[in-house]
């Protein structure tokens, strides 16, 4: 079994580490990542100007490629020359932080799976979610920024490499990726794996005004923490019961439901005659 790794917080990040280091033990790999973290670029491709993409080494000597593009181009380039292999199933991450909801549609980690996905090949997001950093976990308080610890990749690296070797038995349908949230705990207070569709997570934003040192006005876009709904059987509800949550997702987009009411409003087809 042949796997591409890449992610969207930059070629050294800690959780494509522990990523590579569990998939090392089922896989031959190769790594096409980001030069630098590109979390929230969503499916942007790079068409006004070169991509470059260097040799480097990661914490323990082993080699990767950096590109200075975003995720969709790692996995663009890697999976049309860059690598000397054609991978059997791309993994993006170990994102560090949650990819829920309508958190695909920002994602970088979930995009670069999107790319892969259209090329033609199998593809997973993983992320890792810390749990008293989120506002559905009600019972664990939001820790201060200061004392907030390393996130622990340990349990979404293991599935990830587990979740793998299933995917060289069974391979994922045309079109379709899997999304997987693990909650960043130890393995033993995991409660299971769920099989979820995508919920809902708002995000509160807001726009700050503020003046710079010469006189002119510029813009720093924040806002409030996620609101998550939780509704049975949704990605966001399996996170809050400390389950692996999995995700299957398909590119197409089609709000089939709505297709027969769009239908009944004939002045839409009756343009032109």
């Amino acid at each position: 079994m042949r796997i591409l790794l890449t992610n969207d917080d930059g070629v050294h990040a800690p959780g494509l580490f522990a990523l590579k280091e569990a998939i090392a033990e089922v896989a031959e790999i190769g790594i096409v990542a980001p030069d630098r973290p590109r979390s929230a670029s969503g499916h942007s491709i790079t068409l006004h100007k070169p991509l470059r993409v260097s040799s480097v080494r990661l914490a323990d000597g082993s080699p990767a490629y950096s590109c200075t593009g975003t995720p969709s181009d790692c996995v663009a380039l890697a999976l049309r020359g860059v690598l000397p292999f054609t991978p059997d199933l791309v993994i993006s991450g170990i994102n560090d932080g949650p990819n829920l909801g309508w958190d695909l549609t920002y994602s970088g980690t979930v995009s670069a799976a999107m790319e892969a996905c259209i090329i033609g090949v199998p593809s997973i997001a993983i992320s890792a979610v810390r749990m008293n950093d989120y506002p559905f976990v009600k019972d664990e308080p939001e820790l201060p920024f200061a004392e907030r610890k390393g996130t622990d990749f340990g349990a979404a690296a293991r599935f990830a490499a587990h979740l793998a070797v299933v995917l060289h038995e069974h391979r994922l349908p045309p079109f379709n990726l899997l999304n997987v949230n693990v909650p960043a705990i130890p393995t033993g207070e995991l409660r299971g794996v769920k099989l979820t569709k995508q919920g809902i997570r708002k995000y509160v934003g807001e726009l700050e005004t503020r003046t710079d040192t010469s006189g002119r006005t510029y813009y720093w876009m924040g806002g409030e923490k996620p609101e998550d709904v939780l509704e049975e059987g949704t990605d966001v509800s399996a996170l809050h019961a400390r389950q692996i949550s999995v995700t299957p997702i398909h590119m197409d987009l089609t709000a089939y439901p709505i297709m027969d009411a769009l239908h009944q409003w004939t002045h839409i087809e009756a343009f032109g005659g």
